[in-house]
């Protein structure tokens, strides 16, 4: 057991600053007990959400040392004894009080996206039938517990701030989840291009580096889904079969 110092933004977006807290962090602690345990000691009426404490929930995101993490999963032992522990909000986002911050604008950009649309000629006395490797296919999306450290590391939307131009990493794979169900029927792929913001990402891969569930956003979600928007508006052999024989229906499985 030993004390640590730990600096921990307090305020607001309009005024913020670092405040120094020394406290004893005892074996095994994360970072989320060395805030509870400031919030219990120290500063009553610091600001810091969570919930469940085992990584599920995606409540605590915060930035330690200037990266997105969940505080629940981020133990103290990976850090130097001697080192001071910064403890930020998540920058893309509008802080309400300390370390909470104000993410309702990814639920907005939810609503953008057409829901699943069945092909009535799919159902059959069974029901709707699926081969079993498409639905592991989007099993692997369906992990997200919505921490939005992709969205937060997303360069596009934390340093540019072009909030209204790209939905960020985290929609682009619901959207690729729907494009990936083999009965769904809907086309999304104009919205992709014009609302969605699909051209903005450069895939560095920043996403898939920071997600606690190691979904591939980058590898199997987002460039799936831009290869489509090329293949639909600016592959030159596409276009002019579409010219010659008019658009096709979606093909299953999509991908």
């Amino acid at each position: 057991m030993a004390k640590r110092i730990f600096q921990i933004f307090r305020g607001d977006s309009e005024n913020g600053v670092l405040v120094n807290f020394e406290t004893e962090v005892k074996e095994g602690m994360v970072v989320l007990d060395v805030i509870l345990e400031i919030q219990a000691e120290q500063a009553n009426d610091l600001a810091i959400r969570w919930n469940c404490k085992a990584g599920k929930c995606g409540s605590c995101s915060v930035e330690i040392n200037g990266k997105p993490k969940l505080s629940c999963m981020t133990r103290m032992n990976e850090y130097f004894s001697d080192q001071t522990i910064t403890i930020t909000p998540l920058k893309a986002f509008p802080v309400i009080k300390d370390l909470v911050t104000d993410v309702s604008w990814n639920y907005e950009q939810n609503k953008k996206i057409k829901p699943v649309k069945l092909a009535p000629e799919s159902k059959s006395e069974k029901g709707y039938v699926m081969y079993q490797e498409d639905v592991e296919r989007v099993q692997e999306f369906r992990k997200c517990i919505e921490c939005y450290l992709c969205q937060n590391v997303c360069h596009i939307l934390r340093d540019h701030d072009k909030k209204d131009k790209f939905i960020g990493p985290r929609y682009m794979i619901r959207v690729s989840s729907l494009e990936m169900h083999p009965l769904d029927i809907e086309d999304r792929i104009p919205e992709l291009k014009k609302d969605y913001g699909s051209g903005m990402c450069n895939i560095t891969h920043c996403c898939t580096d920071v997600c606690p569930e190691n979904i591939k956003i980058t590898d199997n979600g987002i460039i799936p889904l831009k290869e489509r928007v090329v293949d639909r508006f600016y592959d030159p052999i596409t276009i002019i079969k579409r010219k010659i024989f008019g658009k096709k229906k979606k093909r299953l499985p999509p991908f």
